[in-house]
């Protein structure tokens, strides 16, 4: 992901830019011209992206709907130089739009453009109390004079989607500032504006729970049933589904005369996340991607992180729910699907436990845990999720509260899911987690066998950390004594313990909860490839099978969490495969693969 180019200070010669409506740039009082319709298509594009690169095939695509001309790279040159003259900033000399590798950044600070100023202040309301929240999130939605950028640019594919983008965001700022003014009493002042949304969105259920909520608190209950009941039948129509949890709350509630119509009583936080580690190390770029997925009210409710056992994907969850403490007023907590032995839980023990947490004790059942997540605003890690029906009954139906997952496997029957795969630790950052634990001095001493160490972990967190913790407390072990110990396949996994942490055991476990045939299939892998990504060619010979099978094998493995693809990106189909390094020498050390002998 682009690294966004540092936010300018307000210019004296101020440019005001306005995406929220039809696209306009002023300069004081003064309306710029903006030229022809690619060049408009141009600054929009850039101002979707502003501060960020936007690549040239990316500005082309949004200029050019079918096949660009040959002459597309220079036409496009002329709108920029045209703009970068339009745009110039006379009195401090500074160019605003400039060329970097491969594409344009237009830089713009945020009291210059309207959607940065929204989202500065959309993120200022969360976790705010009910007055500062309408507030805010009141001045965010003035900033909007219609809809965004205005018909013609939306002729472009690119922008037209950029536009359903922001539809939604102000869609999901004016949800939260109803639901603010209802907790302040404010029913009669939103009514209307949420009907008129309701029937513009006639499915989306936090709008239509909000618009039930204000008709009874503006006495109008009969109303309010008869908007549940209208959604109920639409929703049966037209997806074959029920309304979700709490949809039937409210109802419920209305139905008994309760005009807070589920304000609910209040409930103690739930308890915090695990501890976060202050020597975290290494998942930049996922732990970015994390947290901005989890921050944007536009995504969806569930997030996955999955990897081989010891990837460090629980950590990578603890972490990314500590940054984002005050994005989640109702707390966040994390609980695990797998007890000590690696065995599922079942379901209501983790209901008892889920219950426990956030004072809700004696759940009824999955339907009171889904009410409950859909009214408050918390982060819930579900760790270590052993299957899909495992953790199906837990997941919310809309609202409020967010999911983390973390998984071995894809979890390939959860949907709408977005998934996020963790890689291995780089040999960089595995040496400086190294090092955090033994002494900058023993690592600068001895590289070399650092470097040896790091890589017999194969980019595991979890087997660098207990290196690293062995090693801490065995000071007068040399490093490169240790490293000779990992570098013996025999007993590589039996250093890999310190303490009560083995390394063996956490792979055990998760080789014990696979069905008999992937871990026989498992071993074969790990005994006929060779270290490094193999083909299907050699995944069969191992298998013993034609390669039409060895695919089922090798898709059933991914799904699993035992094989993996080099390129990051995980899909069966790919050219590519790889057993994780740890995984391998477990079966290779366990007797798990016994080679197959083919005919011929």
């Amino acid at each position: 992901m682009p690294r966004p180019f540092a936010k300018p200070a307000a210019s004296p010669s101020p440019l005001r830019y306005r995406v929220l409506g039809p696209l306009a740039v002023h300069r004081d009082d003064r309306a710029l011209p903006l030229g022809p319709l690619k060049q408009r298509v141009v600054l929009a594009t850039l101002l979707g992206s502003a501060n960020s690169p936007v690549s040239v095939d990316a500005l082309t695509d949004a200029l050019w709907q079918e096949e660009p001309p040959r002459t597309a790279r220079k036409n496009l040159q002329v709108y920029v130089s045209a703009l970068r003259a339009l745009l110039a900033d006379d009195e401090l000399d500074r160019p605003r739009l400039i060329h970097t590798g491969g594409g344009y950044v237009l830089r713009v600070a945020e009291d210059e453009l309207d959607l940065l100023r929204f989202r500065s202040l959309v993120r200022a309301a969360e976790g705010q109390g009910p007055r500062p929240a309408a507030r805010l999130l009141r001045q965010a939605l003035d900033l909007w004079q219609g809809p965004p950028l205005g018909d013609d640019l939306r002729l472009s594919p690119r922008l037209a989607e950029e536009a359903e983008r922001l539809e939604l965001r102000h869609l999901t700022a004016y949800e939260g500032w109803a639901e603010a003014e209802l907790e302040l009493g404010g029913a009669p002042a939103v009514v209307e504006g949420l009907r008129d949304l309701v029937e513009r969105h006639p499915l989306r259920e936090r709008l239509r729970s909000a618009w039930m909520r204000a008709l009874s608190g503006s006495g109008r209950q009969a109303e309010a049933l008869a908007a549940y009941d209208d959604y109920r039948q639409l929703l049966a129509r037209e997806l074959g589904l029920e309304p979700g949890g709490a949809m039937a709350a409210r109802y419920r509630m209305i139905l008994a005369g309760d005009d807070r119509a589920g304000a609910g009583a209040a409930a103690r936080p739930p308890a915090a996340p695990p501890p976060d580690l202050v020597d975290f190390t290494g998942h930049g770029e996922e732990l970015r991607y994390l947290t901005d997925r989890l921050e944007d009210e536009s995504a969806g409710r569930i997030v996955l992180l999955s990897g081989p056992a010891g990837a460090g994907k629980t950590t990578l969850a603890v972490r990314a729910a500590h940054l984002l403490g005050d994005r989640f007023a109702d707390g966040r907590l994390c609980v695990c699907l797998r007890d000590a032995d690696g065995r599922t839980r079942s379901l209501s023990a983790v209901l008892a436990e889920l219950g426990e947490r956030t004072g809700q004790v004696g759940l009824s059942g999955p339907e009171a845990w889904r009410e409950w997540l859909a009214e408050h605003r918390v982060l819930v890690i579900l760790d270590d999720v052993p299957d899909e029906r495992a953790v199906r009954p837990l997941l919310p139906c809309g609202g409020r509260g967010r999911v983390l997952l973390t998984a071995r496997g894809q979890l390939g029957g959860l949907a709408p899911v977005d998934r996020v795969c963790v890689p291995p630790l780089g040999t960089a950052e595995s040496v400086q987690l190294l090092a955090g634990l033994v002494g900058e001095g023993r690592v600068r001493a001895d590289r070399e066998a650092a470097l040896r160490i790091v890589r017999a972990c194969g980019g595991s967190p979890l087997a660098v950390r207990v290196s690293g913790m062995r090693l801490a407390v065995l000071r007068h072990v040399p490093l490169r004594e240790f490293a000779d110990r990992l570098t013996d396949p025999a007993g590589a996994l039996d250093e890999l313990t310190s303490g009560d942490v083995s390394v063996r055991r956490w792979l055990a476990h998760g080789w014990e909860g696979l069905p008999e045939e992937w871990g026989r299939d498992a071993g074969r892998l790990a005994a006929g490839t060779g270290e490094g990504p193999f083909g299907l060619t050699e995944a069969a010979e191992a298998l013993g099978c034609d390669e039409r099978h060895a695919v089922r094998v090798v898709e059933a493995l991914i799904d699993a969490g035992m094989v993996t693809s080099p390129c990051g990106e995980v899909t069966a189909h790919a050219a590519q495969y790889e057993l994780p390094h740890l995984i391998r020498m477990y079966a290779r050390g366990s007797g798990l693969g016994t080679p197959v002998l083919t005919s011929g």
